[in-house]
């Protein structure tokens, strides 16, 4: 453990660096803050304590993450649904558009992927298709579509913020099916850290989806490029594609387009 190096320092300006230092990455490891601040991780700890208390920060295993809302950070589906809503909606027309008569399809839970089942069921010429998903909105969202579309729900255990299914049951199951096409929502999508999500339950499930299926594309809207987050879901390799708005910032489409990631602008 390290000793405190800048006893004297205040507190408010330490902790101003420590949500800086996170801020940059989206998440930092205690041991690693400890070393850059050169403070114990005692006092990290401690930290990070204050300033999830203020909402600043959010504590996970290991470390902190950034973010706004409460609950670690993670923003409830109603509030979520308010922000970039033309963006995600023409996300959502584009990665429907990869759907076709006769196929299944694994939807992953979240407000973009909220967007692609509305558009989904915007789609007269759709037939016998199948989607299996783990948000009981989109699951709600597609009732009308029966039975032109089989709507299967996970089942799993019920997370309020986002209206999501969980393990142990929505993961067993997962391993016993296989779709033509997974659709997955996202926090962050960075070069380094790939595709990562701030929840850990729901990380587990998207990886999971990415794993059952032929093929799978990330749809996220421009707030989440550049960031990363403690769970991880995927290399950005394991997908197809990333689908997201004109808004993007064009150093990232640009870096992730170098790291081999097709990125389409919507």
């Amino acid at each position: 453990m390290n000793n405190d190096s800048t006893p004297d320092r205040p507190a408010e300006a330490r902790r101003a660096d420590v949500v800086a230092l996170v801020k940059r990455t989206g998440f930092a490891r205690v041991a690693d803050l400890s070393r850059e601040l050169g403070v114990s991780e005692v006092t990290v700890r401690s930290d990070l304590t204050a300033l999830e208390r203020e909402g600043l920060l959010g504590r996970v295993h290991g470390g902190a993450i950034y973010g706004h809302g409460p609950a670690g950070l993670e923003t409830s589906f109603e509030t979520a649904q308010q922000s970039a809503a033309d963006e995600k909606r023409r996300i959502g027309v584009a990665a429907a558009a990869l759907v076709t008569s006769g196929s299944s399809v694994l939807l992953d839970v979240g407000t973009t992927t909220t967007a692609v089942a509305e558009a989904l069921l915007a789609r007269d010429d759709l037939d016998d298709v199948v989607i299996i998903t783990n948000g009981l909105s989109i699951a709600l969202a597609l009732e009308s579509a029966i039975p032109r579309f089989t709507v299967v729900v996970t089942g799993g255990t019920l997370r309020p913020l986002q209206h999501s299914l969980v393990a142990p049951y929505a993961s067993a199951m997962l391993e016993r099916i296989h779709t033509d096409l997974a659709i997955i929502g996202c926090t962050g999508v960075q070069v380094g850290a790939g595709v990562t999500n701030v929840n850990l339950p729901e990380s587990e499930l998207k990886r999971a989806m990415l794993h059952a299926a032929d093929r799978s594309v990330v749809v996220a809207d421009a707030s989440k490029l550049g960031r990363a987050h403690v769970g991880v879901i995927g290399g950005l390799s394991e997908f197809e594609s990333l689908i997201t708005g004109t808004e993007a910032d064009a150093r990232e489409v640009e870096a992730l387009r170098a790291a081999g990631c097709d990125v389409r602008l919507v």
